[in-house]
């Protein structure tokens, strides 16, 4: 008899891989722009999804696990260090409570997850106009890009909830290493952002490895010359956005492992934000420069999330709680939104 994770977490991909497949069904043959009301309606389209998932999770989270006795709710809550008190003689207020912490877990991940995809939209910004990628071309290397992402993530997700669940000590690793990161982020200045096409790490790995042709082929990947297979600059950039998802995740996965340790709400959150990631750009592309202010409040997100992660024990006993913490990263980014609209980034002329 197949598991109830594994039948939810079925449905879940066949739900995500038909969104996708519609999605590039609807504008892959559109060899123009994503204009930018397409962009807002998609957007809104995918935050619609990952609300109604969150009132899914809000009443029906205990079918993930298949929860149907206390027993069952009781070591799924000690596994994953849910913030819910079992009560023995209580069963049906006891998964209300599971549902509510599951639900929360889910939306505070998601908003983090989100909140940190804006960074990683500053530098795909960058690739795009450092390679010289056609504007017609940014959506169909960006819906292959997500789609590995997709792999990606799965991967790095359950390997991480696997080494948390033998090796619990990781979890300060994983936080000192927000914190430092965080750091880092506040301090980094624009150079760091600067992408050198001729020696950037993967162009050198695609030049070892793979024939590449001189030039952009329309939106191909792929062309025959010669009788030979040649890989296009487009590939080269699919291949660079890949590799920037892949840095973005070594931050970002330890970061919503500090919300939930349940490696389904994980990946849930994880991956309703990366798919909302390709209307995002669309959306924020032309003005994502003017948000200066957010790049200090992700930094200050992350580090929060790292002093979260060490301080765990300690916070509980206080009474600090998942629904604090999205207080907390939800008014961190709306004072950095704030602040980049009052205070405007000032261009010196040179």
């Amino acid at each position: 008899m197949l598991s109830n994770e594994f039948l939810f977490f079925g449905c879940f991909l066949a739900f995500i891989f038909s969104m996708l497949a519609i999605d590039l069904g609807l504008f892959a043959k559109k060899n123009e722009p994503v204009k930018l009301k397409q962009a807002a309606i998609m957007s809104a389209i995918w935050v619609t999804f990952a609300l109604l998932f969150f009132v899914l999770i809000r009443n029906y989270g205990y079918m993930l696990h298949g929860v149907d006795s206390i027993e069952k709710l009781t070591t799924l809550v000690s596994t994953n260090r849910h913030a819910v008190s079992v009560n023995p003689q209580d069963f049906a207020g006891s998964l209300d409570l599971y549902n509510k912490a599951l639900s929360l877990e889910f939306i505070t991940g998601y908003v983090v997850e989100y909140a940190l995809s804006v960074d990683n939209i500053f530098v795909i910004v960058l690739i795009f106009s450092a390679f010289g990628v056609d504007p017609r071309h940014y959506h169909r290397v960006l819906f292959w890009g997500i789609l590995g992402a997709v792999v990606m993530r799965f991967t790095f997700i359950f390997l991480g909830a696997s080494l948390i669940s033998r090796f619990e000590w990781i979890l300060y690793i994983f936080g000192a290493f927000l914190v430092y990161t965080g750091i880092s982020m506040f301090f980094s200045g624009d150079d760091d952002e600067k992408i050198d096409t001729e020696n950037h790490k993967v162009v050198r790995f695609a030049a070892k490895y793979f024939a590449i042709h001189t030039q952009f082929e329309g939106n191909k990947f792929f062309i025959k010359q010669a009788q030979k297979r040649l890989v296009t600059p487009l590939f080269v950039v699919l291949l660079v956005v890949e590799f920037t998802d892949l840095v973005f995740a070594v931050d970002s996965i330890p970061a919503i492992f500090a919300i939930t340790k349940d490696p389904y709400i994980v990946f849930f959150s994880n991956i309703f934000a990366i798919l909302g990631l390709r209307s995002m750009f669309f959306l924020l592309m032309n003005v994502i420069h003017k948000f200066h202010y957010l790049k200090p409040g992700l930094a200050i997100i992350l580090s929060f999330i790292g002093v979260k992660m060490l301080t765990e024990k300690w916070l509980h006993e206080w009474g600090f709680t998942t629904v604090h913490s999205l207080y907390v990263i939800i008014a961190i980014l709306f004072i950095s939104v704030v602040l980049s609209l009052v205070f405007p980034k000032k261009h010196t002329s040179k």
